[in-house]
């Protein structure tokens, strides 16, 4: 039996939340995966889960909109980890209700049922994207925030809901705000995967969007190790919000190239158009300030700075072209 809290991962059949419920169960954490129900009876990435993780693993599906589901999900859980959420900042031009129903009502639900059952821990995962384009640099969790996004503001909705429960009603809450995350099962609507996919199936020209922005990328293995620092240092950051982030700044045009070297390949850059955010919607740069997690979780980037850049892109890499994975990848349409 184990003596570690049980937890309660939603949004675990998606990219960041397969591979952190992965490796809290090597961890020997006793973990319940929220999955998304659905006809298929699929558990999204965690059907590619070894054995030796899904036997270990209590499945729950459901919907984070529904605050009954959720509820019960919840029910035995020492602590919860929200990573449940709907994130491609284009089709939140297009759909920003269903934004609002997921992201802000989901959050809801999860504090709703937390405080009911007298959860010790609750997470609630944000986004580098609430900061907008950074008004000074690097930016701590002090910068203001500026929704340049519906997905943007939803995601700044539910994480002040998150601090409001902690200072109304005492609810044991932190806010992780991880930047720009990337490694193999990322969907094709993010940048890195986009790049990968089309050089990997043999395009000499890859269409992109604007190449001037900066991103600070963290691997994927980091975001997780920041979750896992946050289950075992959280009460020192409760009523809190903590960066993740390399605090290393490159642009899109630039990680492109990178991304081609590591490849092997010469790339050429188009522009397309309908990749394009509106104007004012751009996020122009992201530059993390790392430093409070440092000090409250004891967490720093692994594959930090350039080197560990290329090291996580080898990873990425290696992983998507590989045939069986790189197939499922559409690389002829725009993915939004």
């Amino acid at each position: 039996m184990s003596n570690l809290p049980k937890v309660l991962v939603t949004g675990a059949d998606g990219f960041i939340g397969s591979h952190l419920t992965e490796t809290l169960v090597r961890l020997g954490y006793p973990v319940r995966a929220f999955v998304l129900y659905n006809s298929f009876n699929s558990r999204g990435w965690l059907d590619e889960s070894p054995r030796e993780i899904t036997d270990n693993l209590e499945f729950f599906a459901g919907d984070i909109r529904d605050p009954h589901g959720v509820k019960t999900a919840l029910k035995g859980c020492d602590a919860v980890l929200n990573l449940a959420a709907l994130i491609a900042i284009p089709y939140s031009y297009h759909s920003p209700d269903t934004y609002v129903s997921t992201n802000v009502n989901g959050a809801l639900n999860v504090l709703q049922a937390a405080r009911d059952l007298g959860v010790s821990l609750v997470v609630q995962t944000s986004t580098s994207e609430v900061y907008g384009t950074a008004q000074s640099v690097p930016i701590s969790e002090s910068h203001p925030l500026n929704a340049q996004s519906p997905y943007a503001a939803t995601k700044i909705a539910a994480d002040q809901l998150a601090l409001s429960f902690y200072r109304s009603f005492e609810l044991p809450v932190m806010v992780l705000r991880p930047f720009n995350t990337y490694g193999p099962r990322q969907s094709a609507r993010a940048v890195i995967p986009t790049i990968i996919t089309q050089l990997a199936k043999g395009a000499t020209s890859i269409k992109l969007g604007a190449t001037r922005p900066t991103r600070d990328f963290s691997f994927v293995e980091d975001t997780v190790s920041g979750f896992v620092a946050a289950l075992t240092h959280g009460t020192k950051a409760l009523g809190e919000v903590v960066n993740l982030g390399c605090g290393f700044e490159i642009s899109i045009g630039e990680t492109a190239r990178t991304i081609a070297a590591v490849m092997g390949r010469e790339v050429n850059i188009e522009c397309d158009e309908e990749r394009l955010r509106p104007q004012k919607s751009e996020v122009e740069r992201l530059l993390s300030d790392n430093a409070k997690a440092a000090r409250l979780l004891d967490w720093r980037p692994r594959f930090g700075g350039l080197d560990g850049f290329k090291a996580g892109l080898e990873r990425t890499v290696q992983w998507f072209t590989q045939p069986e994975n790189l197939g499922r990848y559409k690389t002829g349409i725009y993915n939004i």
